[in-house]
């Protein structure tokens, strides 16, 4: 038997947390599901509640970043999914990245013009 020796490492997530994650609402994640069947999170039993694994939560952030952040149509998102993943999961990345440069960017322009 393998211990989970890491206890910030969980298993599976709620679509609560996953939703928070994302920053999206819980209803975007459901909705998201119905348009890519790539996303299925497991469901527990009788109450159906899902739970996200990593893998789900990394294919949540590349729809996210391609259609919140590229402006794609879910049908082109669905497609540029199916037909590129190892793209998308790179352009993701680097448009993930560049996002967090300029707001660091900002971040220090308005230190320095707070300074002058």
């Amino acid at each position: 038997m393998v211990l989970n020796t890491n206890k910030n490492l969980k298993l599976y997530y709620s679509i609560k947390e996953v939703a928070q994650m994302i920053g999206v609402n819980e209803s975007t994640l459901r909705y998201w599901e119905t348009e890519f069947p790539q996303l299925r999170p497991k469901t527990v039993a009788a109450n159906k509640v899902r739970q996200y694994s990593e893998k789900d939560i990394e294919l949540l952030r590349n729809i996210y970043g391609l259609v919140k952040l590229r402006g794609f149509k879910l049908a082109a998102a669905r497609k540029m999914l199916s037909e590129n993943r190892k793209g998308v999961d790179k352009s993701v990345e680097v448009l993930t990245t560049l996002t967090s440069v300029r707001d660091q960017l900002k971040d220090l322009k308005k230190h320095l013009d707070s300074i002058v």
